[in-house]
């Protein structure tokens, strides 16, 4: 049995002249049932309801305010899981509706209350069907894209498998679309290739803006956790099934050979940092080299604002993030600290002389990754 994350998009949702929506989801559900048949366990990551309320209001074009996306969303998703449903049932195959924000995840308590969800919906032959709720999603509280949301489900769920469906046939060293002398990708083997190939996404142009920046975000996320990564055309109706069958189609991105633990991973990727604590070069060479706990002595700055047990970054004073962690103390009680003896810290804040700012059991080092693997 495998347990398996199918991501899908807007682009692809949206069809074609000789092949629309319906027909999409129609494809998708054959397949996964087809999945589900075979004993694997399925989760499906769609996106498309702002689409739909936009096509079923008549809109011209996609909203830019909040509110009124939030209001197509609310048309489109009823829509979106109307036609899933009809479609699963065909095939004899039940689905559920899970919708979840990213403060969902961020919270420790509801992200493994999520987690307890799909397990027993997966456990009872569900397929779940998971999307951003964009009705009350507000920006702040916002994956950006669906390619994120995935990552994190395969991670809460312990898959072994994400497949991200897109529209090109595999990765490529640059874009395909504007630069004919770029290169195929059958395989990223380490989080230190992935990490390359994200600097060059990111430097910009069509390759960098058009969603293969937010796919190696997500490939990232999910194989420093484990996770195997496959990216494929899901134009093909066929691409799932070759997949399963083990043939060398889109590109594959290896798991981390060290991955990291449920906990850690969910600090590194899930939590939402509302400050940065800036460290210095001794303080960082002990969280990289000895697994320390952070100490007030190895603070430079803060910044932003948080209470205690808020997450923060920690930052090098060159600006690389080096680590997240929960906080012990809140943003006034660190730059209180910072001016503070050790007998002052353990009078004027009740705090135990010498104790950790970000303990070792509540913090994850973020920049290492790639070069640990």
């Amino acid at each position: 049995m495998t347990r398996r994350v199918i991501k899908v998009g807007t682009s692809l949702l949206r069809g074609s002249a000789d092949r629309d929506t319906a027909c999409v989801i129609a494809d998708l559900a054959a397949s996964l049932s087809q999945q589900r048949r075979r004993g694997d366990q399925v989760t499906l990551v769609t996106s498309g309801a702002v689409g739909l309320g936009c096509h079923a209001l008549q809109l011209e074009k996609r909203p830019t305010e909040v509110v009124a996306l939030q209001a197509a969303a609310a048309v489109g998703q009823g829509q979106l899981m109307g036609l899933y449903a009809e479609a699963f049932a065909s095939h004899g195959v039940r689905v559920a509706q899970v919708l979840l924000t990213r403060g969902d995840l961020a919270s420790r308590r509801r992200y493994q209350n999520a987690c307890r969800t799909l397990e027993h919906l997966l456990g009872w032959g569900v397929i779940p069907i998971v999307n951003e709720n964009d009705t009350l999603a507000t920006d702040e509280l916002r994956f950006g894209d669906n390619d994120t949301l995935s990552a994190l489900v395969a991670v809460a769920i312990g898959a072994e498998e994400l497949v991200l469906l897109t529209d090109v046939d595999r990765l490529y060293s640059g874009d395909p679309r504007s630069d004919a002398t770029v290169e195929p990708i059958e395989e990223v083997r380490d989080l230190q290739e992935l990490a390359r190939l994200s600097s060059v996404a990111s430097g910009g142009g069509r390759w960098g803006t058009g969603g293969m920046t937010t796919k190696l975000t997500a490939a990232r996320i999910a194989t420093s956790s484990g996770v195997r990564v496959r990216l494929a055309d899901g134009r093909d109706p066929r691409v799932l099934e070759a997949l399963v069958a083990g043939e060398k189609v889109g590109t594959v991105f290896q798991p981390s050979s060290r991955p990291l633990a449920d906990r850690k991973g969910w600090m590194a990727h899930a939590l939402l940092p509302k400050g940065d604590l800036v460290i210095d070069a001794g303080a960082q060479k002990a969280l990289v080299e000895r697994g320390a706990s952070l100490l007030a002595v190895g603070i430079r700055a803060v910044e932003g604002r948080f209470g205690r047990q808020d997450a923060v970054r920690l930052v090098s004073l060159q600006g690389e993030e080096i680590g997240r962690g929960l906080c012990a103390l809140s943003s006034e009680e660190v730059r209180q600290v910072l001016g503070l003896s050790s007998s002052e810290v353990q009078r004027e804040l009740q705090q135990p002389a010498g104790a950790a700012v970000v303990h070792r059991d509540h913090l994850v080092l973020t920049a290492l990754a790639a070069a640990s693997d």
